[in-house]
Protein backbone atom coordinates (compact mmCIF):
# COMPACT_ATOMS: atom_id res chain seq x y z
CA UNK A 1 0.00 0.00 0.00
CA UNK A 2 1.09 3.53 -0.71
CA UNK A 3 1.73 5.51 2.47
CA UNK A 4 -0.36 8.61 1.68
CA UNK A 5 0.15 9.95 5.20
CA UNK A 6 3.87 10.53 4.69
CA UNK A 7 3.18 11.99 1.23
CA UNK A 8 0.93 14.67 2.71
CA UNK A 9 3.40 15.29 5.55
CA UNK A 10 6.29 15.89 3.16
CA UNK A 11 4.16 18.10 0.91
CA UNK A 12 3.09 20.06 3.99
CA UNK A 13 6.71 20.68 5.00
CA UNK A 14 7.51 21.78 1.43
CA UNK A 15 4.57 24.20 1.44
CA UNK A 16 5.98 25.75 4.62
CA UNK A 17 9.26 26.24 2.74
CA UNK A 18 7.47 27.77 -0.23
CA UNK A 19 5.64 30.20 2.04
CA UNK A 20 8.95 31.25 3.64
CA UNK A 21 10.65 31.82 0.30
CA UNK A 22 7.63 33.74 -0.96
CA UNK A 23 7.88 35.96 2.13
CA UNK A 24 11.52 36.81 1.28
CA UNK A 25 10.14 38.77 -1.70
CA UNK A 26 8.25 41.15 0.62
CA UNK A 27 11.21 43.47 1.41
CA UNK A 28 11.95 43.74 -2.33
CA UNK A 29 8.34 44.61 -3.06
CA UNK A 30 8.19 47.17 -0.25
CA UNK A 31 11.47 48.84 -1.24
CA UNK A 32 10.82 49.23 -4.95
CA UNK A 33 7.12 49.93 -5.45
CA UNK A 34 4.89 48.16 -2.94
CA UNK A 35 2.31 47.23 -5.57
CA UNK A 36 2.75 43.50 -5.08
CA UNK A 37 3.33 43.61 -1.31
CA UNK A 38 -0.18 42.69 -0.10
CA UNK A 39 -0.75 39.89 -2.67
CA UNK A 40 2.64 38.40 -1.78
CA UNK A 41 1.91 38.66 1.95
CA UNK A 42 -1.52 37.04 1.65
CA UNK A 43 -0.21 34.29 -0.61
CA UNK A 44 2.81 33.59 1.62
CA UNK A 45 0.69 33.41 4.78
CA UNK A 46 -1.94 31.19 3.16
CA UNK A 47 0.71 28.80 1.81
CA UNK A 48 2.66 28.73 5.09
CA UNK A 49 -0.40 28.21 7.32
CA UNK A 50 -1.82 25.46 5.11
CA UNK A 51 1.57 23.73 5.22
CA UNK A 52 1.68 23.94 9.02
CA UNK A 53 -1.89 22.60 9.34
CA UNK A 54 -1.00 19.68 7.06
CA UNK A 55 2.07 18.89 9.16
CA UNK A 56 0.08 18.99 12.40
CA UNK A 57 -2.62 16.75 10.92
CA UNK A 58 -0.05 14.16 9.83
CA UNK A 59 2.28 14.26 12.84
CA UNK A 60 1.41 10.67 13.88
CA UNK A 61 1.67 9.01 10.46
CA UNK A 62 4.06 6.20 9.63
CA UNK A 63 7.38 7.88 8.71
CA UNK A 64 8.54 5.12 6.34
CA UNK A 65 9.26 6.42 2.84
CA UNK A 66 9.65 4.00 -0.05
CA UNK A 67 10.35 4.37 -3.74
CA UNK A 68 6.70 4.68 -4.68
CA UNK A 69 6.12 7.46 -2.18
CA UNK A 70 9.28 9.16 -3.48
CA UNK A 71 8.08 9.17 -7.08
CA UNK A 72 4.62 10.43 -6.10
CA UNK A 73 6.02 13.24 -3.93
CA UNK A 74 8.50 14.41 -6.55
CA UNK A 75 5.85 14.51 -9.27
CA UNK A 76 3.25 16.17 -7.06
CA UNK A 77 5.52 18.80 -5.54
CA UNK A 78 5.99 20.63 -8.87
CA UNK A 79 2.22 20.64 -9.42
CA UNK A 80 1.45 21.81 -5.87
CA UNK A 81 4.24 24.40 -5.81
CA UNK A 82 3.03 25.82 -9.11
CA UNK A 83 -0.58 26.00 -7.86
CA UNK A 84 0.39 28.00 -4.78
CA UNK A 85 3.21 29.85 -6.51
CA UNK A 86 0.70 31.26 -8.99
CA UNK A 87 -1.34 32.91 -6.21
CA UNK A 88 0.61 36.23 -6.04
CA UNK A 89 0.10 36.79 -9.78
CA UNK A 90 -3.64 36.03 -9.62
CA UNK A 91 -4.36 37.89 -6.36
CA UNK A 92 -2.51 41.00 -7.57
CA UNK A 93 -4.24 40.94 -10.95
CA UNK A 94 -0.86 41.10 -12.70
CA UNK A 95 -1.86 37.86 -14.45
CA UNK A 96 -5.66 37.70 -14.08
CA UNK A 97 -6.08 34.29 -15.76
CA UNK A 98 -5.26 31.39 -13.45
CA UNK A 99 -4.30 29.29 -16.48
CA UNK A 100 -1.75 31.92 -17.52
CA UNK A 101 -0.47 32.32 -13.96
CA UNK A 102 -0.09 28.55 -13.54
CA UNK A 103 1.69 28.25 -16.90
CA UNK A 104 4.09 31.05 -15.94
CA UNK A 105 4.78 29.50 -12.53
CA UNK A 106 5.18 25.94 -13.79
CA UNK A 107 7.52 27.36 -16.42
CA UNK A 108 9.43 28.97 -13.55
CA UNK A 109 9.74 25.99 -11.22
CA UNK A 110 10.64 23.64 -14.08
CA UNK A 111 13.19 26.26 -15.29
CA UNK A 112 11.60 26.26 -18.74
CA UNK A 113 11.36 30.02 -19.21
CA UNK A 114 8.40 29.94 -21.61
CA UNK A 115 6.41 33.08 -20.82
CA UNK A 116 2.98 34.54 -21.53
CA UNK A 117 3.94 38.09 -20.47
CA UNK A 118 3.76 40.79 -23.14
CA UNK A 119 5.03 43.66 -20.97
CA UNK A 120 7.48 42.35 -18.39
CA UNK A 121 8.68 45.81 -17.37
CA UNK A 122 5.14 46.71 -16.23
CA UNK A 123 5.14 43.90 -13.63
CA UNK A 124 5.63 44.94 -9.98
CA UNK A 125 9.22 44.39 -8.85
CA UNK A 126 8.24 42.07 -5.99
CA UNK A 127 6.37 39.78 -8.36
CA UNK A 128 9.25 39.80 -10.84
CA UNK A 129 11.57 38.80 -8.00
CA UNK A 130 9.25 35.92 -7.03
CA UNK A 131 9.07 34.91 -10.71
CA UNK A 132 12.87 34.69 -10.85
CA UNK A 133 13.04 32.91 -7.50
CA UNK A 134 10.73 30.14 -8.75
CA UNK A 135 13.42 29.32 -11.31
CA UNK A 136 16.25 29.56 -8.80
CA UNK A 137 14.47 27.14 -6.45
CA UNK A 138 13.53 24.80 -9.27
CA UNK A 139 17.03 24.87 -10.74
CA UNK A 140 18.80 22.86 -8.07
CA UNK A 141 15.55 21.14 -7.23
CA UNK A 142 13.08 21.74 -4.46
CA UNK A 143 13.57 18.16 -3.36
CA UNK A 144 17.37 18.47 -3.19
CA UNK A 145 16.82 21.48 -0.93
CA UNK A 146 14.31 19.67 1.23
CA UNK A 147 16.35 16.50 1.86
CA UNK A 148 18.68 18.61 3.97
CA UNK A 149 15.65 19.44 6.16
CA UNK A 150 13.53 16.27 6.04
CA UNK A 151 15.83 14.32 8.43
CA UNK A 152 14.77 16.80 11.13
CA UNK A 153 11.26 15.38 10.69
CA UNK A 154 12.59 11.84 10.93
CA UNK A 155 12.18 11.27 7.19
CA UNK A 156 14.96 9.85 5.00
CA UNK A 157 15.75 11.62 1.76
CA UNK A 158 17.49 9.04 -0.45
CA UNK A 159 14.31 7.98 -2.25
CA UNK A 160 13.44 11.60 -3.01
CA UNK A 161 16.95 12.32 -4.28
CA UNK A 162 16.87 9.27 -6.57
CA UNK A 163 13.57 10.40 -8.09
CA UNK A 164 14.49 14.08 -8.32
CA UNK A 165 17.93 13.53 -9.88
CA UNK A 166 17.36 10.77 -12.43
CA UNK A 167 19.88 9.93 -15.15
CA UNK A 168 22.50 7.39 -16.19
CA UNK A 169 25.42 8.73 -14.12
CA UNK A 170 24.36 9.80 -10.62
CA UNK A 171 27.13 11.32 -8.52
CA UNK A 172 27.31 12.02 -4.82
CA UNK A 173 29.85 14.33 -3.24
CA UNK A 174 29.44 12.71 0.17
CA UNK A 175 28.27 9.28 1.39
CA UNK A 176 25.44 10.98 3.28
CA UNK A 177 22.74 12.29 0.98
CA UNK A 178 22.00 15.23 3.28
CA UNK A 179 25.62 16.43 3.02
CA UNK A 180 25.52 16.04 -0.77
CA UNK A 181 22.46 18.28 -0.95
CA UNK A 182 24.10 20.90 1.27
CA UNK A 183 27.28 21.00 -0.81
CA UNK A 184 25.34 21.26 -4.06
CA UNK A 185 23.36 24.19 -2.70
CA UNK A 186 26.47 25.93 -1.36
CA UNK A 187 28.12 25.71 -4.81
CA UNK A 188 24.88 26.93 -6.41
CA UNK A 189 24.66 29.89 -4.02
CA UNK A 190 28.33 30.86 -4.47
CA UNK A 191 28.01 30.91 -8.26
CA UNK A 192 24.84 33.01 -7.96
CA UNK A 193 26.58 35.58 -5.76
CA UNK A 194 29.65 35.66 -8.03
CA UNK A 195 27.56 36.30 -11.14
CA UNK A 196 25.58 39.04 -9.39
CA UNK A 197 28.79 40.89 -8.47
CA UNK A 198 30.27 40.53 -11.96
CA UNK A 199 27.07 41.77 -13.64
CA UNK A 200 27.01 44.81 -11.36
CA UNK A 201 30.61 45.57 -12.37
CA UNK A 202 29.31 45.67 -15.94
CA UNK A 203 26.77 48.36 -15.14
CA UNK A 204 23.70 46.23 -14.45
CA UNK A 205 21.67 47.39 -11.46
CA UNK A 206 21.40 45.28 -8.30
CA UNK A 207 17.79 44.19 -8.92
CA UNK A 208 18.44 43.11 -12.52
CA UNK A 209 21.77 41.48 -11.58
CA UNK A 210 20.23 39.35 -8.82
CA UNK A 211 17.28 38.32 -10.98
CA UNK A 212 19.44 37.34 -13.93
CA UNK A 213 21.86 35.46 -11.67
CA UNK A 214 18.92 33.50 -10.26
CA UNK A 215 17.69 32.55 -13.71
CA UNK A 216 21.12 31.97 -15.26
CA UNK A 217 22.29 29.47 -12.64
CA UNK A 218 18.90 27.74 -12.88
CA UNK A 219 19.23 27.65 -16.69
CA UNK A 220 15.75 29.14 -16.61
CA UNK A 221 15.96 32.21 -18.80
CA UNK A 222 13.41 34.51 -17.18
CA UNK A 223 14.49 38.13 -17.63
CA UNK A 224 13.31 41.40 -16.14
CA UNK A 225 13.22 42.85 -19.67
CA UNK A 226 10.91 42.00 -22.56
CA UNK A 227 13.91 42.00 -24.90
CA UNK A 228 15.79 39.57 -22.61
CA UNK A 229 19.59 40.08 -22.53
CA UNK A 230 19.40 42.03 -25.81
CA UNK A 231 18.23 44.95 -23.62
CA UNK A 232 21.90 45.39 -22.61
CA UNK A 233 24.18 46.26 -25.51
CA UNK A 234 27.25 45.20 -23.56
CA UNK A 235 29.83 42.70 -24.73
CA UNK A 236 30.99 42.28 -21.12
CA UNK A 237 27.50 41.41 -19.80
CA UNK A 238 26.86 39.02 -22.69
CA UNK A 239 30.11 37.13 -22.05
CA UNK A 240 29.60 37.01 -18.26
CA UNK A 241 26.16 35.46 -18.70
CA UNK A 242 27.52 33.10 -21.36
CA UNK A 243 30.20 31.83 -18.96
CA UNK A 244 27.73 31.25 -16.14
CA UNK A 245 25.22 29.57 -18.46
CA UNK A 246 28.00 27.20 -19.46
CA UNK A 247 28.87 26.56 -15.79
CA UNK A 248 25.20 25.94 -14.95
CA UNK A 249 25.02 23.41 -17.79
CA UNK A 250 28.03 21.54 -16.39
CA UNK A 251 27.77 18.69 -13.90
CA UNK A 252 27.92 20.35 -10.47
CA UNK A 253 30.18 17.58 -9.23
CA UNK A 254 32.80 18.85 -11.69
CA UNK A 255 32.27 22.40 -10.44
CA UNK A 256 32.99 21.09 -6.94
CA UNK A 257 36.24 19.52 -8.18
CA UNK A 258 37.20 22.73 -10.02
CA UNK A 259 36.63 24.80 -6.88
CA UNK A 260 39.09 22.49 -5.11
CA UNK A 261 41.62 22.88 -7.98
CA UNK A 262 41.18 19.30 -9.17
CA UNK A 263 41.14 20.34 -12.82
CA UNK A 264 42.50 16.99 -14.01
CA UNK A 265 39.33 15.30 -12.76
CA UNK A 266 37.24 17.81 -14.69
CA UNK A 267 39.10 17.21 -17.95
CA UNK A 268 39.02 13.43 -17.49
CA UNK A 269 35.23 13.54 -17.61
CA UNK A 270 34.27 12.48 -21.12
CA UNK A 271 30.84 14.09 -21.03
CA UNK A 272 32.43 17.46 -20.21
CA UNK A 273 34.85 17.17 -23.13
CA UNK A 274 31.99 16.43 -25.52
CA UNK A 275 29.94 19.28 -23.99
CA UNK A 276 32.79 21.74 -24.48
CA UNK A 277 33.49 20.38 -27.95
CA UNK A 278 29.88 20.74 -29.08
CA UNK A 279 29.69 24.32 -27.78
CA UNK A 280 32.95 25.43 -29.41
CA UNK A 281 32.34 23.61 -32.72
CA UNK A 282 28.79 24.81 -33.31
CA UNK A 283 29.61 28.36 -32.16
CA UNK A 284 32.53 28.66 -34.59
CA UNK A 285 30.53 27.05 -37.42
CA UNK A 286 27.62 29.48 -37.01
CA UNK A 287 29.99 32.45 -36.56
CA UNK A 288 31.74 31.61 -39.84
CA UNK A 289 28.41 31.26 -41.66
CA UNK A 290 27.15 34.58 -40.26
CA UNK A 291 30.36 36.43 -41.10
CA UNK A 292 30.39 35.04 -44.66
CA UNK A 293 26.72 35.17 -45.61
CA UNK A 294 25.06 37.54 -43.13
CA UNK A 295 27.40 40.52 -43.40
CA UNK A 296 28.60 40.49 -39.78
CA UNK A 297 32.11 41.03 -38.44
CA UNK A 298 33.52 37.80 -37.03
CA UNK A 299 33.84 39.09 -33.43
CA UNK A 300 30.15 40.11 -33.29
CA UNK A 301 29.09 36.95 -35.11
CA UNK A 302 31.08 34.78 -32.68
CA UNK A 303 29.71 36.59 -29.61
CA UNK A 304 26.11 36.21 -30.82
CA UNK A 305 26.52 32.61 -31.97
CA UNK A 306 28.33 31.56 -28.77
CA UNK A 307 25.64 33.14 -26.60
CA UNK A 308 22.78 31.53 -28.52
CA UNK A 309 24.45 28.10 -28.75
CA UNK A 310 25.21 28.00 -25.01
CA UNK A 311 21.74 29.35 -24.17
CA UNK A 312 19.94 26.72 -26.25
CA UNK A 313 22.22 23.79 -25.36
CA UNK A 314 21.99 24.47 -21.64
CA UNK A 315 18.23 25.08 -22.07
CA UNK A 316 18.55 28.54 -20.46
CA UNK A 317 16.65 30.39 -23.18
CA UNK A 318 18.16 33.88 -22.89
CA UNK A 319 18.51 35.68 -26.22
CA UNK A 320 20.65 38.52 -27.53
CA UNK A 321 19.55 38.11 -31.14
CA UNK A 322 16.74 36.57 -33.18
CA UNK A 323 18.36 33.38 -34.46
CA UNK A 324 15.30 32.72 -36.66
CA UNK A 325 16.15 35.87 -38.65
CA UNK A 326 19.54 34.43 -39.51
CA UNK A 327 20.07 31.97 -42.35
CA UNK A 328 17.74 28.91 -42.50
CA UNK A 329 20.81 26.73 -41.89
CA UNK A 330 21.34 28.39 -38.51
CA UNK A 331 17.69 27.86 -37.57
CA UNK A 332 18.01 24.15 -38.34
CA UNK A 333 21.18 23.86 -36.23
CA UNK A 334 19.54 25.71 -33.33
CA UNK A 335 16.51 23.41 -33.49
CA UNK A 336 18.81 20.37 -33.42
CA UNK A 337 20.64 21.75 -30.37
CA UNK A 338 17.31 21.93 -28.49
CA UNK A 339 17.52 18.16 -28.10
CA UNK A 340 21.06 18.08 -26.68
CA UNK A 341 20.53 19.60 -23.24
CA UNK A 342 23.12 20.22 -20.54
CA UNK A 343 25.28 17.73 -18.67
CA UNK A 344 23.90 15.13 -16.30
CA UNK A 345 23.98 16.55 -12.78
CA UNK A 346 23.45 20.13 -14.02
CA UNK A 347 20.42 22.37 -13.83
CA UNK A 348 19.97 22.06 -17.61
CA UNK A 349 17.10 20.20 -19.25
CA UNK A 350 16.87 18.34 -22.54
CA UNK A 351 18.06 14.79 -23.19
CA UNK A 352 21.47 15.52 -21.57
CA UNK A 353 24.85 15.33 -23.30
CA UNK A 354 25.76 12.00 -21.68
CA UNK A 355 22.75 10.32 -23.33
CA UNK A 356 23.61 11.86 -26.71
CA UNK A 357 27.20 10.60 -26.36
CA UNK A 358 26.12 7.10 -25.32
CA UNK A 359 23.59 6.97 -28.17
CA UNK A 360 26.26 7.96 -30.72
CA UNK A 361 28.79 5.50 -29.30
CA UNK A 362 26.31 2.62 -29.26
CA UNK A 363 25.25 3.38 -32.84
CA UNK A 364 28.87 3.28 -34.06
CA UNK A 365 29.55 0.10 -32.11
CA UNK A 366 26.54 -1.58 -33.74
CA UNK A 367 28.43 -1.40 -37.04
CA UNK A 368 31.41 -3.20 -35.46
CA UNK A 369 29.10 -5.78 -33.90
CA UNK A 370 27.67 -6.56 -37.35
CA UNK A 371 31.18 -7.29 -38.60
CA UNK A 372 32.11 -9.24 -35.44
CA UNK A 373 28.80 -10.78 -34.27
CA UNK A 374 30.42 -12.99 -31.61
CA UNK A 375 32.51 -10.22 -30.06
CA UNK A 376 31.48 -8.52 -26.82
CA UNK A 377 31.99 -4.82 -27.49
CA UNK A 378 30.66 -2.70 -24.61
CA UNK A 379 29.93 1.02 -24.69
CA UNK A 380 32.62 2.79 -22.70
CA UNK A 381 32.32 6.08 -20.86
CA UNK A 382 35.26 7.58 -18.99
CA UNK A 383 37.24 4.44 -19.96
CA UNK A 384 34.80 2.19 -18.11
CA UNK A 385 32.30 -0.23 -19.59
CA UNK A 386 28.71 0.96 -19.23
CA UNK A 387 26.36 -1.77 -17.93
CA UNK A 388 23.92 -2.98 -20.63
CA UNK A 389 20.97 -2.03 -18.40
CA UNK A 390 22.03 1.62 -18.50
CA UNK A 391 22.49 1.53 -22.28
CA UNK A 392 19.01 0.04 -22.58
CA UNK A 393 17.64 2.75 -20.29
CA UNK A 394 19.23 5.44 -22.47
CA UNK A 395 17.82 3.93 -25.65
CA UNK A 396 14.37 3.66 -24.06
CA UNK A 397 14.58 7.27 -22.88
CA UNK A 398 15.47 8.54 -26.37
CA UNK A 399 12.65 6.49 -27.95
CA UNK A 400 10.13 7.80 -25.40
CA UNK A 401 11.42 11.35 -25.89
CA UNK A 402 10.98 11.20 -29.66
CA UNK A 403 7.57 9.49 -29.45
CA UNK A 404 6.30 12.08 -26.97
CA UNK A 405 7.68 14.87 -29.17
CA UNK A 406 5.94 13.41 -32.23
CA UNK A 407 2.53 12.82 -30.64
CA UNK A 408 2.63 16.15 -28.78
CA UNK A 409 3.40 17.94 -32.06
CA UNK A 410 0.32 16.28 -33.59
CA UNK A 411 -1.80 17.47 -30.64
CA UNK A 412 -0.52 21.04 -31.01
CA UNK A 413 -1.16 20.97 -34.77
CA UNK A 414 -4.78 19.93 -34.05
CA UNK A 415 -5.18 23.36 -32.43
CA UNK A 416 -4.51 24.97 -35.79
CA UNK A 417 -0.80 25.71 -35.50
CA UNK A 418 1.62 25.17 -38.37
CA UNK A 419 4.30 22.48 -38.10
CA UNK A 420 7.14 24.79 -37.10
CA UNK A 421 5.15 26.37 -34.26
CA UNK A 422 3.76 23.00 -33.10
CA UNK A 423 7.11 21.22 -32.95
CA UNK A 424 8.79 24.38 -31.64
CA UNK A 425 6.37 24.68 -28.71
CA UNK A 426 6.81 20.98 -27.85
CA UNK A 427 10.61 21.03 -28.11
CA UNK A 428 10.79 24.24 -26.05
CA UNK A 429 8.62 22.93 -23.20
CA UNK A 430 9.60 19.24 -23.11
CA UNK A 431 13.25 20.28 -23.23
CA UNK A 432 12.68 23.07 -20.64
CA UNK A 433 14.25 25.56 -23.05
CA UNK A 434 11.80 28.48 -23.29
CA UNK A 435 11.97 29.95 -26.77
CA UNK A 436 11.30 27.62 -29.69
CA UNK A 437 10.71 28.20 -33.37
CA UNK A 438 7.77 29.49 -35.39
CA UNK A 439 5.31 31.64 -33.47
CA UNK A 440 6.97 30.72 -30.15
CA UNK A 441 10.43 31.83 -31.27
CA UNK A 442 12.88 34.08 -29.42
CA UNK A 443 11.01 37.28 -30.31
CA UNK A 444 7.57 35.84 -29.45
CA UNK A 445 5.99 34.12 -26.46
CA UNK A 446 3.24 31.65 -25.50
CA UNK A 447 0.44 34.14 -24.77
CA UNK A 448 -1.49 33.17 -27.91
CA UNK A 449 -1.61 29.46 -27.03
CA UNK A 450 -5.21 28.43 -26.14
CA UNK A 451 -6.16 27.30 -22.63
CA UNK A 452 -5.94 23.56 -23.33
CA UNK A 453 -2.59 24.08 -25.05
CA UNK A 454 -1.15 25.87 -22.02
CA UNK A 455 -2.20 23.08 -19.65
CA UNK A 456 -0.86 20.47 -22.05
CA UNK A 457 2.47 22.28 -22.44
CA UNK A 458 2.64 22.68 -18.64
CA UNK A 459 2.43 18.89 -18.40
CA UNK A 460 5.26 18.58 -20.93
CA UNK A 461 7.37 20.95 -18.80
CA UNK A 462 6.86 18.61 -15.82
CA UNK A 463 7.69 15.56 -17.94
CA UNK A 464 10.89 17.17 -19.19
CA UNK A 465 12.01 18.49 -15.80
CA UNK A 466 11.71 15.04 -14.21
CA UNK A 467 13.18 13.28 -17.26
CA UNK A 468 10.04 11.39 -18.35
CA UNK A 469 10.22 8.18 -16.33
CA UNK A 470 9.58 9.75 -12.92
CA UNK A 471 6.18 10.95 -14.15
CA UNK A 472 5.35 8.21 -16.68
CA UNK A 473 5.83 5.49 -14.07
CA UNK A 474 2.80 6.88 -12.21
CA UNK A 475 0.64 5.89 -15.21
CA UNK A 476 1.82 2.27 -15.06
CA UNK A 477 -0.72 -0.14 -13.46
CA UNK A 478 2.14 -2.17 -11.97
CA UNK A 479 3.24 0.89 -9.97
CA UNK A 480 0.02 0.81 -7.94
CA UNK A 481 -0.10 -2.93 -7.34
CA UNK A 482 0.87 -4.29 -3.92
Amino acid sequence: MVNFGIIFRVLGSLLVLEGIFMATCLPVSYYYDGYGFLPLLVSALFTFILGVITQIATRKVDKSLGKREGYIIVSLVWVIFSLFGALPFVVSGAIPSFTDAYFETMSGFTTTGASILNDIEAMPKGLLFWRSMTQWLGGMGIIVLSIAILPILGIGGMQLFAAEVPGPTPDKLHPRIKETAKRLWIIYLLFTIAETILLMFGGMGLFDAVNHSFTTMATGGYSTKQASIAAWDSTYIHYVITVFMFIAGTNFTLSYFAMHFKFAKVWQNEEFRYYLGFVVSFSILIAIVLSLFHDQSFDIAFRDSLFQVVSIMTTTGFVTADYLSWLPFVGVVMFMLMFFGGSAGSTGGGMKIVRVVMLLKNSVLELRRLVHPNAIIPVRLNKRAVPPTIVTNVLAFVVFYMLITTFSTIIMSMMGYELDTSVGAVAATLGNIGPGIGKVGPMDNFAHIPTFGKWFLSFLMLLGRLELFTVLILFSPSFWRK
